[in-house]
């Protein structure tokens, strides 16, 4: 869809990964389109002036998926491609956790369960301006493992914040295993409207899909907090990666990248 495609933002992640001889490859890959569709058809946000006070928000709690927001904020014309190619170098700024000071990234992620709190706090002053900003933010489902995920929760509840949108990058594992081997997590989605949000479980790499639920969520201002659960396959698009989670901490050498272009660039 558009110059958003999917392969193109995971060519780029590639990329990004290999030159700067880092990971994260995989929890990357699964956000693709939970980040592309937001940016393309829902997140307001100037390219010319991305701190701009009246922008909308995305905070990217799973701070470790960040190669997936500066490859869509390159798309955006908020990044250069000269940014972009110096990832994770000496002198760099764009580094392998979400970094407050790179334009176009609302919040400091790497913490988990981090990034919630201050997403709730964005939508609560928000709130209190009386301004029409959404706040989304993206958390892994490992990251619900943490209990500050579910007090802030209990904070937009109480403080009824329908202008908070939490996606859950739903891909199944976390940085030791799998999320059922680690906590099992349960109705992911029965748990948000137990703690009173709207909540909707869909593909996470089906665009009509998520564009559609972001559309229904930005709707309804009833009071309640919104939950996305967005199932994605952790390192979607390389067959070697998908469900693989050797992939959250392996680097790339100059095999195993050529042989990712390759798959991407020719799908079977």
């Amino acid at each position: 869809m558009g110059r958003f495609a999917g392969r193109e933002i995971r060519k780029a992640i590639l990329d990004m990964a290999f030159s700067g001889a880092t990971v994260h490859i995989g929890c990357a890959f699964s956000i693709v389109e939970v980040v592309a569709v937001l940016y393309r058809n829902h997140l307001r946000i100037d390219p010319e002036h991305p701190r701009a006070p009246d922008r909308d928000y995305l905070v990217l709690s799973k701070g470790h998926g960040v190669m997936a927001q500066y490859a869509c904020l390159r798309e955006h014309g908020v990044l250069s491609e000269a940014a972009i190619a110096a990832y994770f170098r000496d002198g760099s700024l764009l580094k392998g956790l979400a970094d407050a000071h790179i334009p176009g990234v609302d919040a400091t992620c790497g913490s988990l369960g981090h990034g919630l709190s201050v997403a709730t706090g964005l939508a609560l002053a928000a709130k209190r301006h009386g301004t029409e900003q959404k706040v989304y933010a993206i958390v892994g489902d490992g990251e619900l493992d943490e209990g500050a995920v579910w007090e802030a929760m209990l904070f937009a509840s109480q403080f009824q914040l329908d202008n908070l949108i939490v996606v859950v990058d739903k891909n199944g594992f976390q940085a030791m295993g799998s999320t059922d081997e680690v906590l099992a997590l349960g109705d992911i989605e029965g748990k948000f409207r137990a703690f009173g949000c709207d909540a909707v479980t869909v593909d996470g790499h089906d665009e009509q899909a998520l564009d559609d639920a972001y559309t229904r969520m930005k709707q309804a201002a009833n009071g309640r907090a919104k939950a996305i659960v967005a199932v994605t396959v952790k390192g979607k698009g390389v067959s070697f990666m998908e469900h693989n989670n050797v992939w959250h901490y392996t680097r790339l050498t100059a095999e195993t990248h050529a042989a990712a272009v390759r798959e991407l660039e020719y799908p079977a």
